[in-house]
């Protein structure tokens, strides 16, 4: 509860509806933190500094385009090695392969039922290497 407060406090510093996805805001999954300049991060709750290199493989999972001060999509690593984002301009909010814009689901649902790995690349601009990782990903997420 007190993380949420944090938040609120955040948002009204820097006068935006949106302080947990401003570049201005980062966290290691468990505390807040916010930039001082230059990168500088510190802990909301008391200033502390974090470990620069846990708040910052999180916050590689964030796209940001040039010149915006938010997230335009979210980087899922847990697909491995196939690009896979969840961008609100596509897929409507749903995983998709960056590179064609395509669901997750659309081409596990081919492939579960029953069409091959090289059709399914043939068909959305991808390697059958990546198809089968995809979808290789996907059931391992559902064990």
């Amino acid at each position: 509860m007190s993380e949420i407060k944090e938040a609120a406090a955040v948002r009204d510093a820097f006068d935006t509806p949106y302080g947990l996805v401003s570049k201005r805001i980062a966290t290691d999954g468990v505390d807040i933190f916010v930039e001082h300049g230059l990168g500088d991060l510190r802990r909301a709750r008391d200033g502390q500094a974090p470990i620069q290199e846990v708040v910052s493989s999180y916050l590689r999972n964030l796209n940001w385009d040039a010149g915006d001060d938010f997230p335009s999509s979210l980087r899922l690593r847990q697909y491995g090695e196939v690009r896979v984002v969840i961008d609100p301009r596509f897929g409507h909010g749903l995983p998709v392969v960056a590179a064609n814009r395509v669901s997750v689901k659309a081409i596990t649902d081919l492939w579960e039922a029953g069409e091959s790995v090289e059709d399914i690349a043939y068909d959305y601009a991808m390697t059958p290497e990546q198809v089968d990782a995809l979808c290789q990903a996907v059931v391992r997420l559902a064990a």
